[in-house]
């Protein structure tokens, strides 16, 4: 069983910066995409970055492109999401999730972790 635990995330004032840090344990995943999505309150889960199984191909949602990069680390089997820029809009739980078909597409990520806040204040 693949367990997933975000942390990182908090409270922090806009144009400021956050890193976020996913780790895994139960099983290595580097051979799997990884990903982070974002919930607001009352929003759909939201794509915000995604990263090969080798690391050498990254993707980004169009509302974070230029200011997150997504990154992992195979030896400690952990991925990370460095936040720049933070506004407002960026208020969110984000989750880390592992091993999907369409990157892209939240159904399809197998693993979860169960989210860490982010408060972005204006």
């Amino acid at each position: 069983q693949v367990q997933l635990v975000e942390s990182g995330g908090g409270l922090v004032q806009a144009g400021g910066s956050l890193r976020l840090s996913c780790a895994a344990s139960g099983r290595t995943l580097s051979s799997s995409v990884m990903g982070w999505f974002r919930q607001a309150p009352g929003k759909e889960r939201e794509f915000v970055a995604a990263i090969s199984a080798s690391g050498r191909s990254t993707f980004y949602g169009d509302s974070v492109k230029g200011r997150f990069t997504i990154s992992r680390d195979a030896a400690e089997n952990t991925v990370f999401l460095q936040m720049n820029s933070l506004k407002f809009e960026d208020t969110a739980v984000y989750y880390c999730a592992a091993d999907a078909a369409n990157l892209y597409n939240h159904y399809t990520y197998k693993y979860w972790g169960q989210g860490t806040q982010v408060t972005v204040s204006s």
